[in-house]
């Protein structure tokens, strides 16, 4: 498997190339800065120099040439304003979903984030409003495109060991995730097609990763035949 990832230099984004490159897959990071080539390399993953702030569809779908799938785990980060929470956190996620859709490639894995369902609350810090806004505003364009699209809202994210343990539902409560447990989770959603419109919280929990996405992908019983007691 062929994985773009936008945001490859990210702290997720690092943790899922190492996963993908160590069972055999390609995974390429999108990154602003060439320095940070090496780190990727390191990891095990192909650099790949693109500013989704100063690119186009045109160009950026040649970047995914031959993908199979392409994951946006990019962000702003700490210290930008709310201008930049806009262009990086939601229109460059679109931008990759144009691309993505040019390329002829269906499979999209969107990271943003728990608390975007509701509007900020009044008095809540200008810059935090502008990210939630941002994150909704990307899920909301990507839930009306024809993808398939799975969109991940982890907790509070923490750098702590993976525990391999999660609760991942539609409303998963409030919570903190590891960072790695991300990773883990991005990986086992790229194997499980089926969970193609899902809108899923994240957070540390008592489930096994595999059987929390097992538990999103059973179908509902089937009806007993006729006569059955």
């Amino acid at each position: 498997m062929r994985v773009v990832i936008a945001g490859g230099h990210g702290k997720i984004a690092l943790l899922l190339e190492r996963h993908l490159a160590a069972r055999g897959d390609t995974a390429v990071g999108l990154i602003r800065n060439p320095g940070q080539a090496d780190a990727l390399r390191a990891a095990g993953a192909t650099p790949l120099v693109c500013d989704l702030e100063h690119t186009d569809v045109t160009d950026l779908a040649a970047h995914l040439d031959g993908a199979d799938a392409v994951i946006f785990a990019a962000g702003a980060g700490p210290g930008s304003g709310a201008a930049r929470k806009d262009t990086v956190d939601r229109a460059a996620a679109a931008l990759l979903a144009d691309a993505a859709t040019h390329a002829g490639i269906r499979r999209y894995l969107l990271v943003s984030s728990m608390g975007v369902d509701a509007p900020p609350a009044a008095g809540t810090d200008e810059v935090w409003a502008a990210y939630l806004r941002a994150k909704r505003a990307a899920e909301d364009d990507l839930s009306a495109r024809n993808l398939d699209w799975t969109v991940l809202r982890p907790g509070r994210l923490t750098d702590d060991e993976p525990t391999g343990h999660v609760t991942l539902a539609a409303h998963a409560g409030r919570g903190a995730i590891t960072r790695a447990d991300v990773a883990l989770v991005l990986v086992a959603l790229l194997d499980e097609p089926r969970t193609a419109g899902e809108t899923l919280e994240l957070v540390n929990g008592p489930t096994p990763i595999a059987d929390a996405i097992g538990a999103i992908t059973a179908g509902p019983e089937p009806d007993a035949p006729p006569g059955t007691p």
